[in-house]
């Protein structure tokens, strides 16, 4: 534990979702709500226009759609996240060069490694203003002298804000707070704790180092009792090496019916790829694990021809692998995973077949979808419905969000598409005002694909500019 808050925390504000809006003029102050749009799709980010709804990351998309039908469900543009993830992690830089990236939205930075002789909290201020000139989008930040302390300031300080940890201050901090607010503490773990009287942070400092590892076994338990502690002396990595990005998801009743599981593989393959993708990274390696009705775990992979982000060919694979499992027994945990990771990928031929042919498919039995976070919640967590609204058509060439350009028309972007027609908005990131509508034939020749647009950036004696 340091003894100056010089470990910063930042992260961006419902990052994709508030990419889409920048992006988007008539979005702004409106839900939306970026992820998969398919029967089985989950939501990545919900602008907190949308999270008033109850939306959340790792919602099941069709429960969202019920829980707010009024929002705008677009496609992800990864292209776009990462040239704005760029901007600010080189803003990043530019404050000390000890920088620990934990997604395309998210880092620590140790400000100690910096050479800027200024205050930690002016350092902080002046960061979150150079990110909203250069993007338009805002990021809270923590500062603490810890990473545990700066990364729970930093979720205090949601949205648009900045909490500094104070030495001294840390247990005011921490004692008040659920146990779920630390690091490895997930449903089955809270539920131990609750069973024994423990609900907050600093109830577990108050139980005892021995009584924790008691209930959770000597590593968890020791672990945990020093951080509800404030005790934390990780370093700010720059060089992470993340090995492999998983999910998994325990059932409450035994699997038995394998339309089911391969349901809920479909379901966890999706989530695995949107934090692959939150990373910026992609894999080579997919990986199933399987904990059958006797607690038997077994774990099959498979090693593709080159690393992929696409969740049609991370899902078939996943398939394929559990289908060689014999699961008529019961299943009470599934998970998905990717290993060998890299910084690209290599464009699967057969991801838009692949992923035509899923859409199309008939979604299997309802089921409940993970909170976000490293542990997932049980399957029971959420009532999602029998069915899904109707979706884009199997193929379609047009989904929403899409970037479009049109002959006569100019730059816009896809708001919806069916029954042989697609309707644009046309409008720039640097507009102030939304963009008109029109509506054209889905193989009309003026329309074509687009590459995105940068962001407009902000100022308040300027307004929008092109960025």
């Amino acid at each position: 534990m340091r003894s100056a808050p010089t470990i910063l925390h930042l992260d961006m504000d419902a990052f994709f979702a508030a990419v889409e809006q920048a992006s988007k003029p008539s979005l702004r102050g409106k839900p939306v709500v970026v992820g998969g749009l398919g029967p089985r799709g989950v939501v990545a980010t919900a602008s907190y226009e949308a999270r008033v709804h109850g939306v959340h990351s790792a919602m099941a998309t069709a429960h969202a759609r019920r829980l707010c039908p009024n929002a705008a469900y677009l496609v992800p543009r990864f292209t776009l996240y990462r040239a704005v993830s760029d901007i600010v992690m080189g803003l990043l830089g530019a404050v000390s060069p000890l920088i620990e990236p934990l997604s395309l939205d998210e880092a620590f930075v140790d400000l100690e490694a910096g050479e800027r002789a200024e205050q930690p909290r002016a350092v902080a201020e002046r960061l979150r203003a150079d990110i909203r000139a250069a993007t338009g989008l805002t990021a809270s930040v923590g500062l603490a002298g810890s990473k545990l302390l700066a990364k729970i300031a930093s979720e205090q300080a949601k949205p648009d804000g900045l909490v500094v940890v104070e030495p001294g201050t840390e247990r005011a901090l921490l004692d008040p707070l659920p146990v779920r607010t630390l690091w490895g503490v997930g449903p089955a773990t809270a539920e131990h704790l609750r069973r024994a009287g423990i609900l907050t942070v600093a109830e577990i400092v108050q139980a005892g180092e021995p009584e924790l590892v008691r209930l959770l076994g000597k590593a968890h338990g020791t672990s945990l009792h020093a951080m509800a502690a404030g005790l934390d002396n990780r370093p700010v990595v720059a060089d992470r090496d993340v090995k492999s990005i998983s999910v998994e998801d325990t059932f409450d009743t035994d699997l038995t019916d394998r339309a089911r599981v391969r349901y809920e593989i479909d379901r966890l393959a999706e989530r695995c790829v949107q934090r692959l993708r939150g990373a910026g990274r992609s894999g080579r390696t997919v990986v199933v694990k399987i904990r059958r009705y006797d607690f038997s775990t077994l774990t099959r992979s498979e090693t593709l021809r080159a690393p992929t982000d696409d969740p049609a060919v991370v899902r078939e694979t996943a398939r394929r692998l559990v289908e060689a499992v014999d699961t008529t027994g019961g299943v009470r945990l599934l998970g998905v995973g990717v290993s060998g990771l890299a910084d690209f990928t290599q464009e699967d031929l057969f991801a838009q077949a692949a992923e035509a042919q899923a859409q199309a498919e008939v979604p299997g039995p309802a089921a409940g979808e993970g909170a976000a976070g490293p542990l997932p919640a049980t399957s029971a967590e959420l009532e999602l419905p029998a069915a899904p609204p109707p979706e884009p058509a199997p193929g379609s060439r047009w989904l929403p969000g899409q970037d479009v350009e049109h002959a006569v028309e100019g730059r816009g972007w896809v708001q919806g598409s069916g029954v042989g027609r697609v309707t644009v908005r046309f409008e720039l990131p640097s507009d102030t005002a939304p963009g008109r509508v029109r509506t054209f034939s889905v193989d009309d020749p003026a329309l074509a694909h687009a590459e995105p647009l940068p962001l407009a950036s902000f100022t308040p004696d300027r307004g929008l500019l092109a960025g």
